[in-house]
């Protein structure tokens, strides 16, 4: 009977120390893409209009500051893109970060790119979204719902004495 629960609580704490490090809901329009390599977790609209979002582990060098002007010096000099807004936002959970707004042309068609940026569990989580102006635009509500459901702080039923650094669906 000991052994039968002892296995039964390891369980629940392994799963509990299993999944993403943030949460996310998708909005009506999308469909998550499965297997996805370059993001941690992505959807698309059936139009080509994305929200995703890409974590880097264990990144504790830098501050939000730091990051912000990181980003916006590789999108715009390295990658051709033009800053067109800047400002705070906060994560579901209250996490500050920053939110950039970019615009692109490729081929002659304006292409919008927005990334916030947040620092949390010693991460830096980048909740990105883009696609062509127009689509972007008729998509844009639901974006926006997309990108204000991302938590980057997760509790866990444990916690504080043996919480997971991991948001986990039940």
């Amino acid at each position: 009977m000991r052994l039968h629960l002892f296995t039964i609580l390891l369980g629940i704490f392994v799963v509990a120390g299993c999944g993403r490090p943030f949460d996310v809901h998708t909005a009506p329009g999308f469909v998550p893409l499965e297997n996805q390599t370059d993001y941690d977790w992505r959807a698309t609209t059936p139009e080509g209009v994305v929200v995703a979002v890409r974590v880097v582990e264990d990144e504790t060098r830098g501050d939000l500051g730091f990051w912000t002007q990181a980003v916006t010096l590789q999108l715009r000099d390295i990658s051709g893109y033009a800053l067109l807004e800047s400002a705070d936002t906060t994560s579901l959970d209250g996490t500050k970060g920053r939110l950039l707004k970019f615009g692109h042309d490729e081929d002659d068609k304006p292409y919008v790119y927005w990334v916030a940026i947040f620092a949390a569990q010693g991460r830096l989580f980048f909740v990105e979204a883009g696609g062509a102006r127009e689509l972007f635009e008729r998509a844009r509500p639901n974006v926006e719902w997309t990108m204000k459901t991302v938590r980057v702080r997760c509790d866990s039923f444990v916690a504080p004495v043996l919480a997971s650094r991991t948001c986990n669906r039940w």
